[in-house]
């Protein structure tokens, strides 16, 4: 699914030059569960922005199902992100005084879908992240912090991608919400079959994955299956 080659990303700021990737070389295959851990300022949410087509590398070479997204036009790319992949994020980034059922048919709308399909998505994707339904009325800000990310998880496979980004997607939730969270992408990636990439600085929150690349200062350390998976 994902090639990554020698991927570098330099920002620059006049003549000052900031190296924030250096040499990224990897691959994803279909149906993973990969988690890219580091420390604050390491280089894994410049990663997870280009390997989500959120930016585009300095250098190097990124295929996605083996088309190299850098010749992608702005428009291209957007509809690569609506057809293929969805995120979730530390904030959840929920409308607050939009009900559960909007919010999570929001990227439905965006990608065109007929409104006589949207609401019958959206609750499928509620039913997969086992959100239960005599809250799907509730407006988001009436939900807890564990509610709030199951929604924005729901959000993120409404479109049934078949990768899945999660940056830092506990952060701001407490230790046993966090664990439910897990749990729950866990679920998605051995049941439903959905690719997915976690971006941490927690090393309990990366076993839960079946794969941890670990990255610091712009260049990936190391690379190697997890053989403590956590099953809790």
């Amino acid at each position: 699914m994902i090639e990554c080659r020698n991927i570098s990303k330099i920002y620059c700021n006049g003549d000052n030059e900031t190296a924030a990737l250096s040499g990224a070389t990897f691959s994803v295959r279909d149906g993973e569960f990969v988690a890219i851990m580091g420390p604050s300022g390491s280089g894994k949410s410049t990663l997870m922005n280009i390997l989500g087509l959120l930016d585009l590398p300095t250098g190097g070479t990124y295929l996605l199902d083996g088309k190299d997204v850098s010749h992608l036009s702005e428009d291209e790319l957007a509809n690569v992100r609506i057809q293929k992949i969805g995120f979730v994020f530390q904030s959840f980034n929920l409308l607050p005084r939009t009900s559960v059922l909007r919010n999570v048919t929001l990227p439905l709308v965006y990608g065109g879908v007929p409104r006589s399909d949207r609401q019958a998505k959206a609750e499928d994707a509620l039913r997969a992240v086992e959100f239960p339904e005599e809250r799907w009325e509730h407006l988001s800000n009436q939900l807890s912090g564990g509610q709030m990310q199951r929604v924005a998880i729901a959000r993120a496979l409404v479109n049934n991608p078949s990768l899945v980004f999660a940056d830092e997607p506990t952060g701001n939730l407490d230790t046993k919400t966090g664990v439910l969270v897990m749990k729950a992408f866990r679920r998605l990636n051995r049941e439903k079959g959905h690719t997915i990439i976690l971006i941490t600085h927690e090393a309990e929150i990366a076993r839960y994955a079946d794969r941890i690349i670990t990255i610091r200062d712009g260049e990936i350390v190391s690379d190697m299956p997890n053989r403590e998976v956590r099953n809790d």
